[in-house]
């Protein structure tokens, strides 16, 4: 019998008192970074419909990030773009079919990704624990804002209309597309799916399936940073960047989902502040979170957002 996932889940992270704080202080480092945005066409991909981009720019610290860029080929003035972002260990996907549906599309592959790692690269499995004990440090605060960034190069295109941006992803792209929606003002709509790091000490004990597992073989090497680990990943929660989150969302989960706890995803979609929002829950499905069916629902959503009507 599948075990019951109580809808009112009471996650244990608490956001800490100088969350704000911190994050704007990072932004601020991140501003002082030029952009310094290459774009490169890339003809072996590119086809009658839809133009590809290999393109690369700066985030904190200066690393260069990689991403792959899509638009059609055939414009009638600004189009709306979508920030894509992606899972823990897949390699962003060239995002043809966004574009055939009309969007500017930016797949974004954060430092320690494929064609990123020249200047980070802790290795997978590795990166949920590089550095844990330090939020000065940790892997993924610069991973966060190299999602961010990507928000503007798309600002920083002619043909990218600035008022319909949306952004999506799956499991650790379900993570950024929530820590994005919250940090970055410029986005207007929103569908994160089966989101990973959300509820980060819930789930290591609700699930023992990796990425998560990796914290727990770290607490086992390390019993005595147990607290250490979890004041740092509480900056890093999605559950603590919820509130923040004012555009329309859409969150979905499998309900069997034994990589991304649902607890965790009922603690997340209860923690958004957006008035706007819905949670779609795909019984009989794991951490594929009903991606299939799940797929129309995110195109009419981003079709009624972004919309020029919209």
């Amino acid at each position: 019998m599948p075990r019951a996932v109580p809808v009112d889940y009471q996650s244990r992270v608490r956001k800490p008192a100088d969350f704000d704080a911190f994050w704007e202080d990072v932004l601020r480092q991140a501003a002082e970074v030029p952009l310094a945005p290459e774009m490169i066409p890339d003809p072996l991909r590119t086809s009658d419909d839809v133009e590809v981009f290999q393109v690369s720019y700066s985030s904190i610290e200066g690393v260069r990030i990689a991403a792959w860029y899509c638009r059609p080929a055939r414009r009638a003035g600004r189009a709306p773009a979508i920030l894509f972002l992606p899972g823990y260990q897949m390699d962003p996907p060239i995002p043809k079919e966004w574009a055939r549906k009309g969007y500017s599309v930016l797949s974004v592959a954060p430092r320690g990704k494929l064609r990123s790692l020249r200047q980070f690269n802790p290795g997978y499995p590795n990166l949920l624990t590089h550095n844990i004990v330090d939020r000065h440090t940790y892997a993924y605060r610069g991973f966060y804002v190299d999602a961010w960034r990507g928000v503007d190069f798309l600002l920083s295109r002619a043909e990218v209309d600035p008022e319909r941006l949306g952004v999506t992803g799956s499991s650790q792209g379900g993570g950024l597309t929530i820590t994005t929606a919250a940090m970055r003002p410029e986005i207007r709509a929103a569908a994160a799916g089966a989101p990973y790091l959300c509820g980060y000490m819930d789930a290591v004990e609700l699930t023992h399936t990796y990425p998560y597992e990796e914290i727990n073989d770290f607490l086992r090497r390390h019993p005595e940073s147990r607290g250490a680990v979890a004041e740092t990943v509480a900056y890093f929660d999605g559950i603590s960047f919820a509130d923040r989150i004012t555009c329309p969302i859409i969150v979905n989960i499998g309900l069997q989902d034994n990589v991304c706890p649902p607890e965790t995803g009922y603690a997340l979609f209860n923690r958004i502040g957006a008035t706007d929002k819905r949670l779609y829950t795909y019984d009989g499905h794991g951490h594929d979170a009903g991606r299939y069916k799940h797929g129309a629902v995110v195109d009419r959503f981003f079709a009624q957002h972004l919309s020029p009507e919209s």
